[in-house]
């Protein structure tokens, strides 16, 4: 039976960003119903699979040609097919929020060990397909050099598609007169740090970014903690000598978090900008951006993988150095509002921050609570663990894992809906599941140049069994079978609400 409705749906995709659009679209309205013998030839076939979208699921086969779907149900063959007989598919996943530093930025002072071809192995290993870079620019450096220089790094290293975040380091008028054009050039967002004491220094400044932001269609990123807050608190904790990793969580205090996140609400309601707030960590954070929802404002949250599994007193082991990073770790009442936030949509995305160091590092003796590594390797295990603890467990939905993994992403980030579903015209970005594999989390073994994960020894039950990217197979249970420079700067059009 040929399949056009329900949960999937032929797409219009302009056809300017695929010349063989409107045959493609003629000919998948033309194969309903045609005889086994007659099936039209495909590059891949996936068969007796279930297929989920936000908005259901179905069993259906899934033809693929020229790296888009073209073919939902009905006669198809293929050179290869893959049979997925009790596995699962859903759209591959889009993490928009990831730092692989480029090899060649190490002289100033980059040290994050992944790359954009480590760390989109490790994505593609987890069943990511497409990644969103923050791009920092350099000492005297603007938004279009950031774009530029990680763009050609991640054309000559990226496994993955991939999208950027140029982060807004200096609101000087040649940067704010740049927003405009690198909108028109698909790059509809940008970065801001609360975090950097520069931010409260410029707020005129960076609201104007936001209110160019906004005119121009895009959306703002905002790192939601307050710089004045975090200085007093290590200062506090430095006078009592309190310098060790359990003592971290109190140098980046929740009213940090809280106070910022309310800044950045109320920015989105001054300036008319949308608002995505990033790596949330607090009940009472996520409190604030409902209050903005509840008034209408574009406010849209991420969570990270981190604040659903750990708990704060994760840093009174001997190595709790090793889960630092900004926001920390919180407490259990704060676990269940992210995923209770997840489950109700009080939270959009699930995103990994994925700014792996290696363990010696992370464990180093510090002078000071801010000097503490932050940020750890989570790409390959995001979405297993999503999994697990989400679907497996009865707590998630497929529609719901599907939304905060991909769809809610490609729209917020204006990628759908070339990518982010499972639809005729589409990309063929997709991951099948084997919903009972179980594996123990071992960092060393994993395709990240870290030498660890928060999670080791941690059993996880749901795994991809082949990852595919624009119609290519490019990992098979663990296995990685695409070639550096693979990876496509993924078109953008404006941020859509969700």
């Amino acid at each position: 039976m040929f399949l056009v409705r329900g949960a999937f749906e032929c797409l219009t995709i302009p056809t300017q960003r695929r010349s063989r659009q409107a045959p493609l679209m003629r000919r998948v309205l033309l194969w309903s119903g045609l005889p086994p013998e007659e099936a039209p030839d495909m590059d891949l076939v996936i068969r007796n699979g279930t297929a989920v979208t936000v908005g259901g699921s179905s069993r259906v086969d899934i033809g693929i040609e020229a790296g888009e779907i073209v073919q939902l149900g009905g006669p198809m063959k293929a050179p290869r097919e893959l049979d997925a007989s009790g596995l699962i598919i859903t759209p591959g996943g889009i993490d928009p929020h990831v730092h692989l530093t480029p090899p060649t930025r190490e002289a100033e002072g980059w040290a994050w060990v992944d790359d954009f071809e480590s760390g989109t192995r490790a994505a593609l290993a987890g069943g990511i397909t497409s990644i969103g870079n923050i791009s920092f620019p350099g000492h005297n450096e603007t938004l279009a050099d950031a774009i530029a220089h990680d763009s050609a790094e991640a054309d000559r290293m990226a496994l993955t598609d991939y999208f950027l975040h140029p982060v807004l380091m200096d609101p000087d008028e040649k940067n704010l007169e740049s927003i405009a054009p690198l909108h028109a050039q698909g790059h509809t967002s940008i970065k801001i740090f609360l975090s950097f004491h520069r931010f409260d220094k410029h707020v005129p400044a960076y609201l104007d970014a936001m209110q160019r932001v906004a005119s121009a269609g895009g959306i703002s990123l905002i790192h939601c903690e307050d710089a004045a807050i975090i200085d007093c608190c290590c200062k506090l904790l430095l006078a009592d000598g309190h310098t060790e990793a359990r003592y971290f969580p109190d140098s980046r205090p929740l009213q940090a978090e809280v106070v910022a996140t309310q800044r950045a609400v109320g920015f989105a309601e001054t300036t008319g900008c949308p608002v995505y707030v990033v790596h949330l960590s607090s009940e009472r954070a996520l409190a604030a951006c409902r209050d903005g929802r509840r008034r209408g404002l574009p406010i849209y949250v991420e969570t990270r993988p981190l604040y659903l599994h750990l708990t704060r007193e994760r840093f009174d082991e001997a190595e709790g150095a090793k889960y630092a990073g900004a926001p920390p770790l919180r407490d259990s009442v704060d676990v269940d509002a992210m995923w209770a936030g997840l489950q109700l949509g009080g939270i959009d995305t699930l995103a990994t921050d994925h700014a792996p160091w290696m363990l010696a590092d992370k464990l180093e003796a510090v002078d000071n609570p801010a000097e503490f590594k932050q940020g750890v390797a989570d790409l390959e295990t995001c979405l297993p663990m999503l999994y697990s603890s989400g679907v497996h467990s009865g707590r998630l939905s497929l529609e719901q894992f599907v939304a905060v993994t991909s769809t809610n992403a490609a729209k917020l980030f204006g990628l759908y809906p070339r990518k982010g579903t499972i639809a005729v015209g589409a990309d063929a970005d997709l991951v099948v599941w084997d919903p009972h594999a179980t594996r123990t989390v071992d960092g060393k073994s994993m395709h990240s140049r870290s030498d660890f994960s928060p999670y080791d020894g941690w059993k996880v039950t749901g795994w991809p069994r082949w990852t595919i990217s624009r119609g290519e197979v490019v990992a098979e249970a663990g296995e990685i079978t695409a070639v550096p420079g693979r990876g496509r700067l993924a078109p953008r059009g404006p941020h859509r609400s969700i």
